[in-house]
């Protein structure tokens, strides 16, 4: 199958590493932004942005706090699915998969490159639980910098997660609604993908 120009290339990674690296000459704020699907325990869909921190060599990286929302929700199913679209370049990346947890190395050293204020703010945030005021949640931050003081640890509850892709489609603008896709499609645990051109 032809593929050249934008869609080129025989590893979708790398692929994707090269429209994230146009997007973050492009894009006015956050190129790394990423609408992340999943579902609860009743099936029901959730939908939020994240930003994507890496791309592997076999999955898509975010960080979360694991008990908000889509921790929880990721925990009873690790199946995501996750669209990031550059308006500027007039395209979209979308990627469906598993999910596991990154706590390890990785995890510790993303922690640690963050800003003192994101790092407590980890700390002091119960994501996605009610809150009474924001006079509350600074006034828990108040005490978490008291505590922890000026390098706290990465907490256990916070961490990332890695989709591993099934499924993983490029898609790009075209004349008169006339868009290109190639979506890359594989077994879980397989290494071998097959790509096809899809209909607009």
């Amino acid at each position: 199958m032809e593929r050249d120009g934008i869609f080129a290339g025989n590893n979708p990674f790398e692929i994707a590493r090269e429209w994230l690296a146009e997007a973050e000459r492009t894009e006015i704020n956050d190129p790394n932004a990423a609408a992340l699907a999943t579902v609860d325990a009743e099936g029901l869909p959730n939908v939020r942005m994240v930003l994507l921190k890496e791309i592997g060599e076999d999955s898509f990286v975010f960080y979360t706090n694991y008990t908000s929302a889509k921790g929880r929700e990721l925990t009873v199913n690790p199946r995501a699915a996750m669209l990031l679209h550059w308006k500027s370049l007039r395209r979209q990346l979308r990627i469906r998969g598993a999910v596991t947890r990154e706590e390890g190395p990785a995890a510790d050293a993303y922690y640690a490159s963050r800003s003192l204020g994101s790092r407590l703010g980890a700390w002091a945030s119960r994501q996605s639980q009610p809150l009474s005021s924001r006079a509350a949640l600074m006034a828990e931050v108040a005490k978490v910098t008291a505590q922890k003081g000026p390098n706290p640890s990465r907490p256990s509850f916070w961490g990332g997660f890695r989709i591993a892709p099934v499924e993983i489609e490029f898609w790009a603008d075209g004349a008169f609604r006339l868009h290109d896709r190639f979506v890359w499609r594989r077994q879980a645990g397989n290494e071998t993908w097959n790509v096809e051109r899809l209909n607009p």
